[in-house]
């Protein structure tokens, strides 16, 4: 799906979700895209107007948080559209609860592939170690209405083109690189099958039970 008609998407199935709807959440596959959130610096993306062209990658400037990052073909992007409850103190939903249980999902998710994620101190994602050392397996960028209705989430790794990354600094992060499930496995490894084990833990992490409309 472009990203343009995911994002329209988004913002209507929000609106209902704040009027009272069920929470959604939004699998899909992007076209090669750059998105630079509230965070972004323009001087992030490295790629130029020409080569972007010539290599059919469109820019978006996005209302969540974060830097800049890519999507494309091989990538598992998730959009939880989903009711936070209110948090410790009562008056605003849990946003840092909400990110620490995305990260969750996705771990559990690369441990069925006998792959460890982990967090870092300071940074939003999902890493792993390498030989190279530590390297981003998974992107998160989210945004929460005053209704506590959350928007954007996260772009899984599964096996896409890791040379576009070299067209931006991912997430602005410069002395550590990106890498896939592919990569570390050796092999590609479908992305419905990679979805369907993502919709699993989803559904224990965030205790919904999940329906496809």
């Amino acid at each position: 799906m472009p990203y343009g008609d995911a994002l329209a998407l988004q913002n209507e199935i929000a609106a209902e979700v704040s009027a009272g709807a069920d929470d959604h959440l939004l699998l899909v596959e992007h076209p090669h895209t750059y998105t630079l959130g509230t965070a972004a610096k323009e001087e992030h993306l490295l790629m130029p107007p020409e080569e972007r062209a010539r290599r059919e990658v469109e820019v978006h400037h996005v209302d969540r948080g974060g830097d800049i990052t890519y999507h494309g073909y091989g990538q598992l992007v998730a959009y939880p559209i989903l009711k936070l409850p209110r948090g410790e103190a009562g008056l605003r939903a849990d946003v840092v609860g909400y990110v620490r249980d995305l990260e969750r999902v996705i771990s559990a998710t690369l441990g069925d592939y006998g792959i460890t994620g982990k967090t870092i101190p300071g940074l939003t994602g999902v890493w792993v170690d390498t030989p190279a050392g530590e390297q981003k397996i998974a992107a998160i960028g989210v945004r929460v209405n005053v209704r506590g209705v959350t928007k954007h989430g996260f772009a899984l790794n599964v096996s896409p083109d890791l040379s576009y990354f070299e067209g931006i600094i991912p997430c602005g992060i410069r002395d550590k690189g990106v890498t896939s499930i592919a990569a570390l496995l050796g092999h590609s490894v479908p992305l419905a099958e990679v979805a369907a084990r993502l919709i699993q833990h989803f559904s224990a992490v965030f205790q919904r039970d999940l329906h496809r409309d």
